[in-house]
Parts: structure tokens; C-alpha cells; sequence
């Protein structure tokens, strides 16, 4: 891969569907920016049709070669994720790249509709059933792609499965945003594994943005301090996410950060996640209780 690669570099997207989650701001906003730009059609799935408008002419103004959709998502709410899936599938036949960018952060204690602890439910189980919901849409697309967006903070976190919603213990925002995106990794693997098992050529691959200043560290004040500082900017943040979507040498099952210091910014380089996000055993394990909690089984065979 290029020393210094940016969104220049990625290749032309006309003709190509994507979906990005979160797309109203930050990291999904650039992500549906440059997609279009490339001459995708990106539908900028969104919880707040209301903030996802004006962002979705913010891309327009700009006179993308492709083009921008608005259409409402909650990864917190399954029923949302349902009518979602099942809107794009009448609009659509083929999905060539799904963007599970969308996520909260260290928020204080709370619950999705169907009452998982709202991290977990929304960063990890609202993206598990609306992929499940699309696989076959995307394995019926040549060299489709699926980019999970997960973070560093998954390198402190652990999958407790007696207690995933924190029902038994004091709940602490960090440790549960760490669940949540160590179980975005091991899901990513996981359905790699599963896609090269199944003979498909669909990719599986994941990315961090590093520290990047984005809407979702609205809950921690000490973020908000720090940004400032630390924090890249979301064009700079979004480039590893980018690079997993469109990038032709990237392979299944990889991680794409920052390689800069700490991977806190820089450009776009593979890493290595942490010992724990590649333990099968907990994978599949995530796998089977993700399907029982979201009722979502996925089409491999079909």
C-alpha cells in the first residue's frame, strides 16, 4: 500500500451501491462524501431523517459524480433495522459495499428498544442482523465488501457474556464501549472465516479511525476538552475505513488504522488488533448468542 495514501487513490465507484451507517456527520459523512464523489450511489443510512437531509445536501452542493440517499436507520431499535433492510432490498438488487460506521460512545447507562445495553445493542448487535439482513444481496454482488469501524479502546475490552447488557454489575461507559468494539472485531473475523468457508468472494474487513474528533465522543466531556489537541480531523480520521472499502489490495479479515504514533492519526496502514479479538472460540460463541439475541440468521448456504 501507498505511503501516503488518500481518498485520491481510491478507484472509480460508478456503476457500485454502498451503504454507510451514521452518514449524517463525521466519519459516515466523509465516508458518503468521497463514495459519491467516486461516482457511487451511497445510501446514508441514518436514525434522524431530519439530520441526514441536510447532510445529504451538504454532498450534493458539492456536485458528486455519483449520488446521495437518505433513508432512516436505528441500529438500537431491530424493528428499524427490519423495515431498513427490507426498504433497500425493494429499491435495490445488488449491494456492493455495507459502511457499519455508525456508533455511540461512553454514553451514561441506557437501553435499546429490545433492552440490550445501548452500546452493545447498537455498535455490535443493530450492525450483526442488518448485515445477516443483507448478506445475500451482497454475495449475489461480484467483490462485495463489508467494513465494520471499530476502535483501539477494543484492546481493553472483554466479552463478558454472563452480564453483556450490565445488568450485574456498576456500570462503567468505557469498559462497555470497549465490549462493544472488541465484539466489532471478533464478528468481522468471524464473518470472514464464514464468507471463505462458503466459497464467497465477499470481503470482510475492518478499520479504526484513531483519535478522531466525530459527534460520537459528545457524552465525554474530558474527549471534548482533548479534541482540540489530539484529535485529527474526520477527513483525515476516515481514511483507514476508506481504504478497507475501496482499496484493491486489501484482503479479508485485515485491520486498517492509523500509522502514525500510538495509531492515534496518520495515514491509512494494516495492523494488528489484540490477542483477544482473534479467539475463535469467543467468536463463535458471539456469533451463535448474536443470532439468538437478533433472531437474524445468516444465509450462508443460499
Amino acid at each position: 500500500m501507498a505511503a501516503q495514501w488518500t481518498e485520491n487513490q481510491i478507484p472509480d465507484q460508478t456503476g457500485r451501491v454502498a451503504i454507510v451507517t451514521g452518514s449524517n456527520s463525521g466519519l459516515g459523512w466523509e465516508t458518503a462524501r468521497a463514495l459519491a464523489n467516486k461516482g457511487a450511489t451511497v445510501i446514508m443510512a441514518c436514525r434522524s431523517i431530519v439530520k441526514a437531509a441536510p447532510a445529504a445536501d451538504h454532498i450534493n452542493a458539492l456536485k458528486p459524480s455519483g449520488k446521495v440517499v437518505v433513508m432512516a436507520l436505528d441500529l438500537g431499535d431491530l424493528v428499524s433495522v427490519h423495515a431498513f433492510a427490507e426498504g433497500f432490498r425493494k429499491d435495490f438488487q445488488r449491494l456492493d459495499l455495507l459502511v457499519n460506521n455508525a456508533g455511540i460512545a461512553v454514553p451514561p447507562y441506557g437501553k435499546t428498544v429490545q433492552g440490550f445495553e445501548q452500546q452493545f445493542g447498537t455498535n455490535h448487535l443493530g450492525h450483526f442482523a442488518l448485515t445477516g439482513l443483507l448478506l445475500d444481496r451482497l454475495m449475489a454482488t461480484p467483490k462485495a465488501r463489508i467494513v465494520v469501524v471499530s476502535s483501539t479502546a477494543h484492546q481493553s475490552g472483554e466479552i463478558n457474556f454472563d452480564d453483556l447488557n450490565w445488568e450485574q454489575r456498576d456500570y462503567q461507559p468505557m469498559a462497555a464501549y470497549g465490549q462493544s468494539k472488541l465484539a466489532n472485531l471478533l464478528f468481522t473475523y468471524e464473518l470472514q472465516r464464514r464468507l471463505g468457508a462458503a466459497g464467497q468472494s465477499t470481503l470482510a474487513v475492518a478499520a479504526h479511525p484513531g483519535w478522531a474528533a466525530t459527534n460520537a465522543q459528545r457524552h465525554s466531556r474530558l474527549l471534548r476538552v482533548l479534541n482540540p489537541l489530539f484529535a485529527q480531523p474526520p477527513k483525515l480520521g476516515v481514511l483507514p475505513a476508506l481504504y478497507a472499502a475501496t482499496a484493491p489490495d486489501a484482503q479479508g479479515g485485515a485491520y486498517f488504522g492509523p500509522g502514525g504514533l500510538g495509531q492515534m492519526r496518520g495515514y491509512p496502514k494494516k495492523l494488528d488488533s489484540s490477542v483477544r479479538s482473534h479467539d475463535e472460540a469467543v467468536a463463535r460463541r458471539l456469533w451463535t448468542v448474536s443470532e439468538e439475541l437478533t433472531q437474524v440468521k445468516y444465509p450462508f448456504a443460499g
